[in-house]
């Protein structure tokens, strides 16, 4: 149960965008392409992130370090690196992040996602992407998804609150540093 929902929390901080939908969005212009291209951190302290899929709002509240942006950032990579045959960022001349990967998630099914972000990633960011399972056990976890998250900077991490620390709808709490060593 902790691993599913660690790899939930990881696919909600994995997906990225702009302000257009994410099939609306133009063509990547040639870009530097790599699977070792970084993406930029996120500013430590802590961030609200509002999830949407279009028909449900979430919510959440995490509290950054370096440490913690850097093990499981907004684009997902370094948390499921030793899942996914394909995960690579890019920076579009444009300002733009693009992102996508194929992640083999077990009885979780094959995951593609794809997507883009923009902002500073200092005080607000916004990622629109969409993912792809096939496969997964469980026949409600397959098929095509839709994610938006705008995260806006709130300030330092209270008192209560330590580095990988989520606060989650409904006062629930988890560490993501605890799920993904």
């Amino acid at each position: 149960m902790k691993r599913a929902m660690g790899l939930a929390v990881v696919g909600l901080l994995a997906l990225a965008g702009c302000q257009k939908k994410a099939e609306e969005a133009p063509p990547a212009p040639a870009a530097q392409t790599t699977p070792e291209m970084t993406a930029p951190p996120r500013k430590p302290g802590l961030w609200e992130q509002r999830v949407s899929n279009g028909e449900v709002l979430q919510v959440s509240r995490v509290c950054l370090d370096p440490e913690v942006d850097g093990k499981i950032s907004w684009w997902g990579a370094p948390a499921t690196k030793d899942v996914c045959q394909k995960n690579l960022v890019t920076h579009r001349p444009d300002g733009v992040w693009q992102f996508s990967s194929v992640c083999d998630m077990g009885s979780g099914g094959q995951v593609t996602t794809a997507g883009v972000a923009s902002g500073d990633f200092d005080a607000h960011y916004q990622i629109i992407g969409q993912s792809s399972t096939v496969g997964a056990a469980a026949p409600h976890m397959n098929g095509v998804r839709k994610l938006t998250i705008d995260a806006a900077w709130q300030g330092p991490c209270p008192a209560g609150m330590k580095p990988g620390d989520m606060s989650l709808p409904g006062g629930a709490k988890i560490n993501m540093l605890e799920l993904h060593p």
